[in-house]
């Protein structure tokens, strides 16, 4: 895992994990914005953009590893952990490990449940999609699923170069299986706010709202017409004003 830095390191640490297939730039439109207040730190996750190189473990050695660099160059704690999708159900995950480590949440998209059918067949599908991420015209198409602004298409379809199969694949299982730690996540002491699209799929929907449920400190948004993870990638400036007002709270 590899760490970009925006603002001074000396201001108040805001944390932000993109989703899988994207990296650091997803969140440049935010971290421009918040970077003279904040201390912006934006983690590329295993396995993505520059740190292709890396294969991506599991959902739970992200967390690991981020809960690491927190307590050695953060100081333990940070004013905000933020993530969309899987980077969100990292978030989750540090927030369940270490309820303390964040006093303030914002997770967009993020899937609380375990899918059926993940196993071979899944994993068959993700196999075969492989061979057509390299394919200009496939990202392309992908792009605009993700709700990407064309000027980032170009660092997306570049990174898409990089994630190797077992990357992929280890994302597929690793999302598709994950499901909250309810117990220890109601020992979080963040305040929340938990984001899905009221386009996604009703799996994602009814993470979102039992993530409200078991955040104690939570409010619910569900974004009118947005699809997943939209609220961010297409509409940052929205997505800023709901920050600094969770950072108001």
């Amino acid at each position: 895992m590899k760490f970009r830095h925006f603002g001074d390191p000396k201001s108040p640490a805001i944390v932000l994990l993109h989703g899988g297939g994207l990296s650091w730039w997803a969140w440049q439109p935010v971290a421009d914005a918040l970077r003279a207040e904040y201390h912006v730190v934006l983690p590329v996750i295993d396995g993505h953009g520059e740190d292709g190189d890396a294969t991506f473990l599991s959902i739970e050695d992200s967390a690991a590893k981020l809960i690491a660099y927190i307590d050695a160059e953060l100081g333990g704690e940070v004013l905000l952990l933020g993530g969309l999708s899987l980077g969100a159900q990292i978030a989750v995950e540090v927030l369940s490990t270490r309820p303390q480590m964040a006093r303030h949440a914002l997770i967009e998209s993020a899937l609380a449940y375990p899918v059926p059918g993940i196993g071979g067949l899944a994993k068959l599908s993700y196999g075969l999609a492989y061979g057509l991420v390299r394919q200009r015209w496939f990202s392309r198409a992908q792009a605009k699923s993700l709700f990407l602004p064309e000027s980032m298409f170009e660092q997306y379809y570049a990174d898409s170069q990089k994630m190797s199969k077992q990357t992929l694949l280890n994302i597929s299982a690793s999302n598709g299986n994950y499901a909250l730690k309810e117990e220890l996540l109601q020992h979080s002491r963040a305040k929340a706010l938990v984001v899905a699209g009221a386009r996604e799929l009703e799996i994602v929907r009814r993470s979102a709202r039992r993530l409200h449920e078991v955040l104690p400190l939570s409010e619910l948004y569900l974004a009118p017409k947005m699809g997943h993870g939209e609220l961010l990638l297409a509409h940052p400036h929205e997505y800023i004003r709901r920050l600094r007002g969770l950072l108001a709270k």
